[in-house]
C-alpha cells in the first residue's frame, strides 16, 4: 500500500490543511514586512547625490520620450523648438511662417540711419503703426541666425560687395548698410552716392558695400533718364557690357531684376544700336524677352567671373500687392491700411509670376558659374502689411494730403518700408555668405 493511500496519512494531511492555514498566512505577511524593512534601510544608506543622479537620468530619458511623442505637435506649441541650426544645404527657408515678436528690435530706424531714401522712410513720412517691424520669419525645419553686424563686417573684410539691379535691390542694399553702419565710428565710414553707382565704405575693415543701378541688367533706354511710359521703353537684350564693366573685380555680386520687366504683355527689344531710335526694334512676349536678357547676363558671368575669387547671388522676385482681392479683402484698396501679414499657408498672389520664376531657374540652372539664390518670393508674399503704401514719395516729392487720401492711385505696394522685410532678406543672405 502506498504512502499516499494510507488512511492515517490522508487524515493527517486533511487536518493540516484545515487547521494550519492561518499560521501560514501570518508567516508570509511577516516575511514581506521583514523584506520591506531591509529595503528601506538599504535606500536610506544611499547618498543623496546618488538619488539625484538617478532622478536626473530619468528626467533626461523622460524628456527625450516626451520630445519624440510631441514632435508632430510642435507647430502648435510655441514653447517647443526642435528646429536644427541653419545649414544652407539642408534648410528650406521658404517653408515657414511669420511670428509676431515684440522682442525683435530692428538694428536701425529711418531716423537713426542717415542713408535711407525718403521712398522707404515710412515712419519719418508719417506712418502711424509700427507692428510691421516686429515680425520674425521662422522656417519650419531650421533656425536662421540673427543678423550680426560685426560678423557681417568680418566676412567682408578686404572685400567688395555689390548689389546690382533695380530700386528693390537698392532697398536691400540700404538695409544691409543700415544694419552694419551703427557699430562703425563716424570717422571710420563714408558714403558716396552716384546716379548709377553708390559706395559705402567701412574703412577699418577695408570693405565696401555698393549698389549699381541696372533695372533690366541688360542695357535699356531707361538706364539713365527713366522713361515713365512702359510703351516707350526699349531693351537692348543682347548687350550687358555697358553695365558689366562696373562689376569687374568685385568679390561678392548680388543681382536682381523683375518688376521693370512686368510693364506689359510685350516688350520692345533691340539688337544692335539705339541710333535708329524707335526703329529696328521687335516686340516680344515678356517671358521671351526676359529669357534672352538673362541669357546675355548669364553668358557674361560664365565667361568673365572666376568662381574661385567671386561669389554670385541672385535675389528672386519681390512680390507686389496691388490687388487686395488676392488675399480676400474685397473692400481693400491695394495694400493700403493692411497691418498684418497673410496667415494662409502658401499664399500666392498675382504680383508674383511663376512663369518668370521658371525662366530664372532654367537659365541659372544651365550656368557654369554657381549662383546662390536668395529666395525671398514666398516669404515676402505674406507681407501685405510692410509696403511703403502712401507713406512715400513720388517724383522726388512726398505725397500730398490729397494724394494720400487716394490710395487706389497713389499707394506704393511695390517698395518696402525700412526697417522691414528686406532686413530678413539680408538675414538669409548673410546666413549663406
Amino acid at each position: 500500500m502506498s504512502l499516499a493511500s494510507s488512511p492515517v496519512v490522508a487524515a493527517t494531511m486533511k487536518a493540516y490543511r484545515g487547521k494550519l492555514h492561518l499560521p501560514i498566512i501570518t508567516v508570509v505577511v511577516c516575511s514581506f514586512a521583514i523584506i520591506a524593512l531591509l529595503y528601506t534601510e538599504r535606500i536610506s544608506s544611499l547618498s543623496s547625490s546618488s538619488i539625484f543622479k538617478f532622478s536626473s537620468c530619468s528626467r533626461r530619458r523622460s524628456a527625450a520620450k516626451s520630445k519624440d511623442k510631441t514632435a508632430d505637435q510642435n507647430i502648435y506649441n510655441t514653447e517647443i523648438d526642435d528646429r536644427f541650426d541653419f545649414d544652407p544645404e539642408e534648410c528650406n527657408v521658404v517653408n515657414g511662417k511669420w511670428v509676431f515678436n515684440t522682442s525683435i528690435k530692428p538694428l536701425y530706424s529711418d531716423r537713426t540711419c542717415p542713408y535711407l531714401d525718403r521712398q522707404v522712410s515710412c515712419v519719418k513720412n508719417g506712418r502711424p503703426d509700427s507692428d510691421y517691424r516686429h515680425w520674425e520669419w521662422q522656417p519650419e525645419d531650421c533656425t536662421i541666425p540673427r543678423f550680426n553686424p560685426e560678423l557681417a563686417l568680418k566676412k567682408l573684410r578686404n572685400k567688395r560687395l555689390l548689389f546690382v539691379g533695380d530700386s528693390l535691390q537698392r532697398g536691400q542694399w540700404q538695409s544691409f548698410v543700415c544694419m552694419v553702419e551703427s557699430i562703425i565710428p563716424e570717422d571710420k565710414k563714408s558714403m558716396k552716392r552716384g546716379r548709377a553707382h553708390s559706395v559705402f565704405k567701412a574703412k577699418e575693415y577695408n570693405a565696401s558695400i555698393e549698389f549699381y543701378w541696372a533695372p533690366f541688367l541688360v542695357e535699356s533706354n531707361s538706364d539713365v533718364h527713366i522713361i515713365g511710359d512702359p510703351k516707350k521703353r526699349i531693351l537692348k537684350v543682347d548687350s550687358v557690357a555697358k553695365h558689366a564693366k562696373h562689376w569687374l573685380g568685385v568679390d561678392i555680386l548680388v543681382f536682381n531684376t523683375y518688376v521693370w520687366w512686368m510693364s506689359g504683355l510685350r516688350l520692345k527689344t533691340l539688337w544692335g544700336s539705339f541710333a535708329n531710335g524707335d526703329e529696328g526694334y521687335e516686340a516680344l512676349d515678356t517671358p521671351v524677352a526676359y529669357r534672352i536678357g538673362l541669357k546675355t547676363w548669364a553668358n557674361w558671368i560664365d565667361s568673365t567671373v572666376n568662381p574661385n575669387h567671386t561669389r554670385v547671388f541672385f535675389t528672386t522676385m519681390s512680390p507686389t500687392h496691388t490687388r487686395s482681392i488676392d488675399w480676400g479683402n474685397k473692400d481693400g484698396l491695394k495694400c493700403f491700411n493692411e497691418t498684418k501679414p497673410v496667415m494662409k499657408k502658401k499664399h500666392w498672389g498675382t504680383g508674383s509670376d511663376k512663369q518668370m520664376m521658371s525662366v530664372v531657374a532654367d537659365v541659372v540652372g544651365k550656368m557654369k558659374v554657381p549662383v546662390t539664390f536668395i529666395n525671398v518670393t514666398q516669404i515676402s508674399e505674406y507681407r501685405i502689411d510692410a509696403h511703403s503704401s502712401v507713406y512715400t514719395e513720388t517724383g522726388g516729392k512726398l505725397l500730398t494730403e490729397e494724394e494720400r487720401a487716394d490710395p487706389l492711385h497713389h499707394a506704393d505696394c511695390i517698395h518696402w518700408c525700412l526697417p522691414g522685410v528686406p532686413d530678413t532678406w539680408n538675414q538669409i543672405f548673410l546666413a549663406h555668405l
